[in-house]
């Protein structure tokens, strides 16, 4: 008896607890009822369940729960083209709800990826539209937030469509494409390079000209200098001579004396040197006429 009033109230704990259901806060319930939508006896609508404690029959009605938050959708960056036939690599968001859950359900069959998918073509198509009407540098510009604003316009029929209710849309970022980037900046470097060897070129021929410059002043320096030592150098001799000559004309014998003496210091600066003359020779004058003297 005890262990079949066990059984019983495990059996009825079960069933109780299989016909409960929690809604939590940012989520909606759907209940199907042998795989058909539970709706409401009043309207004959689709029932959609609030946050809270609920109720359904034990193994005969299922739920399905929906996100009720702001959702994002952050995908790849995809190529548009502009009004001037260019194309541009476009990267973007958009914040997301849903705001009916009946149609939501409809269209998407409650799978997250369906929707993200339908809304995605839809946000695309309202940016491939605004795309086309502008050209690189009206979107450059500053035309950026008119095209987020009108995307945003168009985006709104996708509450009668799709159930879901588009908060925002943002433009992130707006590059050209990978090999339209590359031969930009290929083209950037080769006119860059280009100018470098103008610059370097130019720049060459500037130092060779300064340089002849300065090599011509330097020599003509060097002429000058030179030709002032020599003009210095001949006015040094011419008076030289002068004062040898005045010197001369005032004592000849002194002069002839004094010149002699020099001579003979020169010749005789050193022990070894030998000085082999007649004894008779003119430039021992003053030597023989002291000895005569002495004698």
């Amino acid at each position: 008896m005890k262990n079949f009033t066990l059984a019983l109230v495990t059996v009825l704990f079960m069933l109780t607890v299989s016909s409960m259901f929690i809604v939590f806060e940012g989520q909606r319930a759907i209940v199907f009822q042998f795989s058909k939508i539970k709706r409401d006896g009043d309207t004959g609508s689709m029932k959609i369940y609030p946050p809270g404690l609920h109720f359904k029959i034990p193994f005969i009605e299922s739920v399905k729960k929906l996100d009720a938050r702001i959702q994002t959708l952050d995908e790849a960056p995809d190529r548009f083209v502009t009004s001037e036939k260019k194309d541009l690599m476009v990267d973007s968001f958009v914040k997301w709800r849903i705001s009916d859950f009946s149609t939501y359900y409809l269209r998407t069959s409650g799978s997250t990826e369906n929707a993200r998918a339908l809304l995605k073509q839809k946000v695309n198509n309202g940016l491939r539209t605004e795309f086309g009407n502008r050209t690189i540098k009206e979107i450059v510009s500053g035309d950026r937030a008119s095209v987020m604003a009108d995307t945003l316009e168009s985006a709104e029929s996708s509450k009668e469509d799709l159930g879901i209710e588009v908060i925002d849309v943002r433009i992130k970022a707006i590059n050209l494409p990978t090999e339209v980037s590359n031969s930009i900046y290929e083209r950037m470097r080769a006119e860059r390079t280009a100018v470098a060897k103008e610059h370097r070129s130019q720049g060459q021929e500037q130092s060779e000209i300064i340089r002849a410059t300065i090599d011509a002043k330097v020599t003509v320096m060097l002429a000058t200098a030179q030709k002032n030592a020599f003009e210095v150098r001949g006015d040094g001799d011419a008076t030289a001579a002068k004062v040898y000559a005045d010197s001369y004309k005032q004592d000849a014998e002194f002069f002839s004396f004094f010149r002699s003496l020099e001579a003979y210091e020169n010749s005789f600066s050193s022990k070894s040197d030998i000085l082999v003359v007649k004894p008779d020779n003119d430039f021992f004058h003053y030597l023989k006429d002291s000895t005569k003297a002495k004698k």
